[in-house]
């Protein structure tokens, strides 16, 4: 625009000058006029005050024209009791058709998702908080006898909209329809506006996981998964409080990460910038320091973190819930966990007739749970017998029962990677419904106690793991307590080493092993996959609040905006 304007100014000295003909003056003339125009044009553009506002920015102007107070101090009413939607539901669910509750008068609170105007003078609001949703009827007869509130009414309910926070007080009342409402005595209180048009469908993935406070509003399966994640971590915790166990926190930091074959984030801290510190792929190593202290049956809930892959059952920082037990063998873990697996599948079915957009898991529970020993199932499956698993030859022998029944190699051809492959091929998929698998090679469970298999002649753990579905749920087995056989299997597990396994002799545990751990049982189990499980989703992006690791660092950068 000021480049414009300077190229005017010589066409105006010229045509100001005495040298200047008349009809030059008149072709000047015009060119200056053609070039002012085009200026204002570019002005018009370019000035943010003559462009049409944003619908946020209508949305401000409007609220300031109502004189109302957009972001008030929120005041408990000490006239009338407030109440959750849910508890107000519950409370005045016997009103009959048309029957009001004269003597009580209540104030709700919660998010508008519809309003509608009936005439000038009757209007309905829909509040939801906490899933759960009461109407609001507003009569203006019943709001202002006078009637000089008429023109206000009309402007409030033309204003609010979808999204909104308002609060409403009035009495109870039954329609003539049966739906149980709020006869509103006063006009409906701004609470917090809504700036933006609340969607009434989101369902680009993207999009949802970028903008998840608006997804939690507008899909409620998205919500109600979260609130069943919450309840069944809750029903653990109360059925190992119930049996005597104690919860801890333990540490998340420390020079190593042990208690699994993972590799581990590492990081630095201001107060020791020379030494490597990482984050812990399980917290075992800690919670049976605990039982050699005294703590004889403990527990913890918390994230976990491995430097892994991301896929649709994986993210690198997941949630595990572990509890260890004094004096607890193989048989005893196996049937606290049927009991506790019984009572979730159970108790999430009840659940979703409150949380109605999920289904039952439909998981047959009938205990005890089929059972499918390691090796000896593999040997049916595949028509081939074990070489001895503790040669020095066993890794090649069973490299070559893979290629004879061409199954592809794993990228690390370890003895343990190896198993893992068979076990994968053959076994889970026979786990649809609850199904342990007993009894795995020495060599997949180095912190596992083991002994000698009877029918096999093979050295085994006292481990078991719980399947259903085909994933597993539960890992559970008799620690080993002598700090000489976990010294050969730390060994035995440093020689399978590699980028992913970063497998290490943790001096420090062995030490404490000397002090005498009694006979102990360790039982595992990931939240993430079995809130999947139960909810019957297969992402693990869903039964997380803002989705995997990928989503929660790229929030503001994948997807978009809702429109």
């Amino acid at each position: 625009m000021n480049s414009l304007r300077r190229c005017l100014r010589p066409a105006l000295h010229f045509r100001a000058s005495r040298s200047c003909t008349a009809a030059a003056a008149t072709s000047y003339a015009r060119f200056y006029s053609i070039a002012q125009s085009l200026a204002a044009a570019e002005d018009k553009v370019d000035s943010p005050a003559k462009t049409s506002a944003s619908p946020v920015q209508s949305r401000l102007e409007a609220l300031r024209h109502s004189g109302q107070e957009h972001y008030p101090r929120f005041t408990p009413d000490e006239t009338s009791k407030t109440w959750t939607t849910r508890s107000f539901s519950e409370r005045f669910a016997s009103l009959t058709k048309d029957e009001t509750s004269d003597h009580e008068e209540v104030r709700l609170n919660g998010r508008v998702t519809s309003v509608r105007l009936a005439g000038s003078s009757l209007a309905f609001i829909d509040l939801v908080h906490d899933g759960c949703s009461v109407q609001g009827v507003c009569n203006l007869a019943t709001i202002s006898q006078s009637g000089s509130l008429t023109r206000e009414f009309r402007s409030l309910f033309q204003r609010i909209q979808r999204g909104d926070v308002y609060s409403v007080k009035g009495k109870p009342h039954r329609t003539l329809r049966g739906q149980l409402s709020v006869l509103v005595a006063e006009l409906p209180r701004l609470l917090s506006p809504c700036l933006h048009e609340m969607p009434t469908k989101l369902q680009d993935q993207q999009t949802r996981i970028r903008n998840r406070h608006v997804d939690f509003q507008v899909n409620t399966r998205t919500a109600q998964i979260l609130l069943l994640r919450s309840k069944i971590i809750a029903r653990i915790r109360d059925f190992l409080l119930r049996n005597d166990y104690l919860e801890v926190q333990t540490p998340i930091l420390a020079n190593l990460a042990g208690g699994a074959v993972a590799r581990p984030f590492g990081t630095h801290a201001v107060e020791f910038l020379d030494r490597r510190i990482e984050l812990r792929i399980a917290p075992e190593l800690w919670l049976k320091r605990l039982v050699l202290g005294g703590f004889e049956n403990i527990f913890e809930i918390g994230p976990c973190f491995r430097n892994e892959g991301i896929d649709k059952t994986h993210n690198p920082e997941f949630t595990t819930c572990e509890f260890y037990s004094a004096y607890s063998n193989l048989e005893k873990l196996i049937s606290m966990t049927e009991e506790v697996v019984s009572d979730l599948i159970a108790y999430t079915g009840q659940l979703t007739i409150q949380l109605s957009s999920l289904s039952p898991s439909g998981i047959p529970v009938t205990a005890p749970f089929r059972r499918l020993d390691f090796i000896e199932s593999l040997e049916s499956a595949m028509e081939l017998k074990f070489p001895d698993l503790g040669s020095p030859t066993a890794e090649a022998e069973v490299i070559d029962m893979l290629r004879q029944r061409k199954i592809g190699l794993p990228e690390s051809t370890t003895l343990p990677r190896l198993l893992d492959r068979l076990s994968s091929k053959y076994l889970e998929p026979l786990c649809q419904e609850p199904t342990w698998i007993v009894h795995h090679p020495e060599c997949l469970s180095p912190l596992s106690k083991s002994f000698v298999e009877p029918n096999t002649g093979q050295r085994v753990s006292a481990r078991a793991e719980l399947f259903i579905g085909g994933k597993e749920v539960v890992n559970t087995y008799e620690e080993e307590n002598s700090p000489f056989e976990q010294r050969r299997k730390f060994e035995e597990q440093v020689k399978y080493r590699t980028d992913d396994n970063r497998a290490h002799i943790d001096e420090s545990y062995l030490e404490a092993l000397e002090w005498g751990l009694p006979p102990t049982g360790g039982w595992g189990c990931g939240i993430d996959r079995l809130v999947m499980l139960l909810s019957g989703t297969d992402r693990i992006n869903d039964v997380l609040p803002f989705g995997n690791l990928r989503n929660v660092v790229c929030l503001g950068k994948g997807g978009r905006n809702v429109p």
